[in-house]
C-alpha cells in the first residue's frame, strides 16, 4: 500500500486483484458499527443531496476520523468511476454497491450487510482441480447444495434510493465536496 501512497498513479502490485480490495474495502465499512456517515446526520444528508453546498456544511459535522475516512473512500471510488469505460463500475454503480456500507438508518441494513459480507466471503465448498477430466455436471453434484438457505439481502426491502444518491453526489462532485483543492491529497 505505501507504494500506493507515494505513487497515486502507480498499479497494483502483481497478484493483487483489484476485486480483493474493493472486497477488503466493503468488508471494513461492514465491520463498523456506526455507519461513516453516521447514524445522527442520515436525513439531514438524504435532505442535503441536491446541494453541494448543504452537502459540505452537514460532513463538516462528522467526527473528524469519519469526515476523513469518507474523503478518502469516496476520492477512490471517484478514480475507479473514472475508469468507467474499462472497468463498468460508473458512480452510479458504485454508489449502488457502496451506499448501504456508508449510510444507513440506525436499525437497518448493517447487520443484512455484514451477514451477506460473510456469506459472500466464504472459501468455496470443494475446490476443483481443473487439471483433471471433471465436467460441468460432475460439479453440479446436488448433494453439496443446501437450498435453504438464503438468497442475500433478498429480504424484499427496497434499496435506499435516497442514499444512493447522496454517495453518488459524494463521488461526482468530490472534489468541490471535500476539499478547495483539486484532488485529494494522498498520504
Amino acid at each position: 500500500m505505501s507504494l500506493l501512497f507515494a505513487d497515486s498513479g502507480a498499479s497494483l502490485p502483481d497478484g493483487v486483484s483489484p476485486i480483493d480490495v474493493a472486497a477488503l474495502i466493503k468488508c471494513y465499512l461492514a465491520s463498523i458499527p456506526e455507519p461513516l456517515t453516521t447514524f445522527a446526520l442520515y436525513d439531514e444528508l438524504k435532505d442535503a443531496r441536491v446541494s453541494i453546498d448543504d452537502l459540505k456544511n452537514i460532513l463538516k459535522k462528522l467526527p473528524n476520523v469519519n469526515y476523513m475516512t469518507l474523503e478518502f473512500v469516496t476520492a477512490l471510488l471517484l478514480r475507479v468511476s473514472r475508469k468507467s469505460a474499462l472497468n463498468k463500475m460508473d458512480s452510479c454503480t458504485l454508489a449502488v454497491e457502496f451506499a448501504p456500507l456508508i449510510i444507513w438508518q440506525q436499525g437497518d441494513s448493517g447487520t443484512d450487510l455484514r451477514n451477506h459480507l460473510r456469506f459472500t466471503l466464504k472459501p468455496p465448498p470443494k475446490i476443483v482441480d481443473t487439471t483433471t477430466s471433471t465436467t460441468t455436471w460432475d460439479l453440479l453434484d446436488e448433494d453439496d447444495v443446501d437450498a435453504s438457505s438464503q438468497i442475500p439481502l433478498d429480504d424484499g426491502s427496497p434499496p435506499d434510493y435516497g442514499a444512493i444518491e447522496v454517495i453518488q453526489c459524494l463521488i461526482e462532485h468530490h472534489n468541490p465536496i471535500f476539499t478547495d483543492a483539486n484532488e485529494t491529497v494522498w498520504r
